[in-house]
């Protein structure tokens, strides 16, 4: 595994921008991920997805977990009409939502913005069970997994609509629109013909939506809007195909931010507007920006 020592603000901008391959050969952006940890995965915070953090379900076998997963999402669903504006339209949208509110599931926060997963990693200075302060990390993404949005645009075909049946056919002897019919066409037939097509349309035609759990690789989903929280920290979820495993080293870099530059960090990203009030619009985040702000901004964390 790459990794990147990071001791103050300044290197960290430098490591992203030039190190992390953030544009191709030809000078054109990579879409890259970031994800801010307070714990590194050499001390044993791997990189998983929620769900994959408890050991007992490695005894169910992958069709029995699917089951399972699904089976919490529908109970999970059954309750939202209770709490939510807008039903969800499919399972990505509702597992989305039931990742913001705290249920384990296999979908895992990244953001677009480095800034925001540096905030992550540095918010709160943990330590070892000697009272040492740790080094935090960010991981960078670089396995480039398909993205659900892409998929979605190449695999839906246009789809033509369903005709009315109980539209009675105009009168072609006193047919108003008959000035404008294209020369050469037969207008009884070709409405025959449009007829036939229209009805002959079924839902087995249309193309299968993809089901978060029996994607066959990890897929990046831009989530909408489900809470404030999202559009805020720019997050993005990575569903992975097999929850309870870690990421493989090769598809990721680290950038391991020194535990001595947290405090500096944190008044830096303060500075650019990176702070809790901005990453948390609600209570909770005012009540992390005061208790900064008041309580810890001479690093007392």
């Amino acid at each position: 595994m790459n990794e990147f020592p990071i001791n103050n603000f300044e290197e960290y901008l430098k490591t992203v921008k030039n190190d992390l391959g953030m544009v191709d050969s030809e000078g054109r952006p990579v879409r890259r991920y970031f994800r801010g940890q307070s714990r590194r995965t050499l001390d044993g915070y791997d990189l998983k997805p929620s769900i994959g953090r408890y050991a007992h379900l490695s005894g169910l076998s992958p069709t029995h977990r699917s089951k399972l997963e699904e089976e919490v999402l529908e109970t999970f669903s059954n309750h939202l009409l209770t709490y939510v504006n807008h039903l969800p339209r499919n399972e990505w949208e509702a597992l989305a939502i039931a990742q913001h509110h705290g249920l384990p599931t296999r979908f895992m926060d990244w953001t677009t913005n480095p800034l925001v997963a540096l905030y992550f990693a540095t918010r709160q200075t943990q330590k070892d069970k000697d009272g040492n302060l740790t080094a935090s990390a960010v991981y960078v993404l670089i396995s480039d997994p398909p993205r659900l949005s892409d998929l979605k645009r190449g695999t839906h075909s246009d789809v033509a609509p369903v005709g009315d049946l109980t539209t009675e056919r105009i009168d072609t002897d006193n047919d108003p629109y008959e000035d404008f019919s294209i020369d050469g066409i037969d207008d009884d037939a070709t409405m025959e013909d449009e007829t036939e097509d229209e009805t002959s349309v079924s839902v087995k035609d249309k193309p299968k939506e993809i089901s978060p759990f029996e994607i066959d690789e990890n897929m990046i989903y831009d989530p909408p809007h489900v809470s404030p929280r999202i559009r805020a920290q720019d997050g993005v979820l990575l569903a992975c195909q097999q929850p309870l495993k870690s990421l493989e080293e090769k598809d990721y870099l680290e950038m391991v931010i020194q535990p001595e530059a947290h405090d500096d960090i944190r008044r830096r990203l303060d500075q650019y507007g990176v702070f809790d009030k901005q990453l948390f619009p609600d209570l909770d985040g005012i009540a992390k920006w005061l208790k900064y702000r008041v309580f810890e901004i001479n690093g007392m964390t």
